[in-house]
């Protein structure tokens, strides 16, 4: 278990940034370019995301070993954010064999031919495991809702099809976390929060950058156009969804090195809080090993 110390040190990355109410949420209200007034070099950061990792690795074990509660992390960002980069270094440390990415593309025809949630649900990670989505079915209420003639393809009853469609996926979204939460899947929901300004500019990095060509897609630029749809999408969802069992944190995104150390902190707190701890041995577990060693030793 982490000192008292550590954990209030924690929650100053983690408490600034955590909506766990939704009801007066205003995207505005979050500075992208935040960073606490820390000023950090990039070895610095660095080695404090080690320590953060490797101390997720540690408890991961035990997550795995104990069998009873699963970590679900949820991230959502507007292109070139850095989902995939936070993803990459923050889980690090990871056993592969206990952690699972999704990363949800354009749905498949099977797919389509069920809820829109099918596809997700499916991928929530059982007891013991730590599932990341890389998108979510929160592209369900943001992306669909922006290109609204992607309900098309979902071929649901037209009479379904009404103006109060996103309210009620939002509404089902949050009864679906509430649910899964329920039974001891532990939610975490990342909202990587990019400046229209550097976008653009880690945009035109990868355009100069030949080693970055391959990054870039003409969709991206065309995607720009609807940024304030894009951002009012996401305010209504934050806003419908935010819960103290399924929380957003409204990570600034414009610095990387701090983006990895607040979602790493968010990480380490939540399952910190859990207090996992290995399985305890039983009276007759112990004969069994006591036998085992006394047949390995002849």
């Amino acid at each position: 278990m982490l000192r008292k110390e550590v954990m209030d040190a924690i929650k100053r990355y983690t408490d600034p940034f955590r909506v766990a109410h939704g009801e007066n949420f205003r995207l505005n209200n979050f500075d992208p370019g935040d960073t606490l007034g820390l000023s950090m070099a990039k070895e610095e950061a660095a080695q404090l995301l080690k320590q953060g990792t490797e101390w997720l690795a540690m408890e991961q074990e035990m997550l795995y070993a104990q069998d009873s509660w699963s970590l679900l992390l949820v991230f959502q960002a507007m292109d070139a954010a850095g989902k995939d980069g936070t993803i990459k270094h923050v889980m690090s440390g990871v056993n592969p064999q206990g952690c699972d990415v999704f990363s949800f593309k354009q749905p498949s025809a099977e797919e389509l031919s069920h809820d829109f949630m099918w596809r997700y649900a499916t991928k929530v990670p059982p007891r013991g495991r730590i599932g990341i989505f890389n998108r979510s079915y929160y592209e369900e209420v943001l992306v669909v809702r922006v290109h609204q003639k992607l309900l098309e393809a979902q071929r649901i009853p037209a009479e379904l099809v009404r103006p109060g469609i996103w309210n009620e996926r939002l509404a089902d979204i949050a009864r679906f976390e509430d649910y899964i939460a329920r039974q001891g899947v532990i939610i975490l929901k990342f909202y990587l929060n990019l400046s229209y300004e550097e976008q653009k500019k880690r945009f035109l990095q990868r355009l100069d950058n030949p080693d970055k060509n391959w990054k870039f897609s003409a969709a991206d630029v065309r995607e720009r156009r609807y940024w304030n749809d894009y951002m009012q999408a996401y305010e209504e969802a934050i806003r419908a969804t935010a819960s103290k069992s399924a929380p957003w944190f409204i990570v600034p995104a414009d610095h990387k090195w701090f983006t990895r150390l607040v979602v790493a902190a968010a990480i380490v707190e939540a399952v910190e809080k859990l207090e996992l701890t290995y399985p305890k041995v039983s009276p007759e577990q112990m004969r069994d090993l006591a036998a085992a060693r006394e047949e390995l030793e002849q």
